[in-house]
């Protein structure tokens, strides 16, 4: 089994998201590790989450798994029914279709940093974010109406 050089791999904060929903996640910095581990049935992405960063806008998948492990820091996690502090060595995990909107804030002074895994077809992948106007399926961002963003969805 290969180990991956992480310090090698390409490192960016880039969304799809559409303003204003991109401001949230400027200091979520990540490396795809999933392409350059060979893997092609999982996503897998190390994350370093800056103070003041969150993951991702609180949202949930209907076509994939999702799986989060600690490795160092700790962030708030944010779902419907609550507030839990993630600390080094904590996993989280949401299966797909449960409409259990989630992300991580980084409320602390230091980075937080974690591996967030998938599993599940995305190219049929679908959700939604229950604080926000905006959904998302195959084709990208959409209002909850059914409008188009002018955005591309990175998956």
């Amino acid at each position: 089994m290969p180990k991956l050089d992480l310090d090698s791999l390409p490192q960016t904060n880039a969304t799809g998201y559409p303003a204003p929903y991109d401001r949230e996640v400027e200091g979520r910095w990540y490396r795809r590790l999933a392409p350059e581990g060979g893997l092609t049935e999982m996503g897998a992405s190390h994350v370093v989450l800056k103070p003041g960063g969150w993951s991702s806008q609180r949202h949930w998948h209907g076509g994939q798994d999702e799986l989060l492990v600690m490795i160092a820091g700790e962030a708030v996690l944010v779902e419907n029914g609550g507030e839990t502090v993630l600390r080094a060595g904590d996993v989280a995990a949401w299966p797909k279709g449960v409409r259990e909107g989630h992300h991580l804030q980084n409320r602390s002074g230091s980075d937080c940093v974690f591996v967030a895994i998938s599993a599940g077809d995305s190219s049929t992948d679908y959700g939604e974010y229950p604080d926000i106007d905006m959904k998302f399926g195959p084709d990208g961002y959409l209002h909850k109406d059914g409008t188009p963003y002018p955005t591309k969805r990175i998956p």
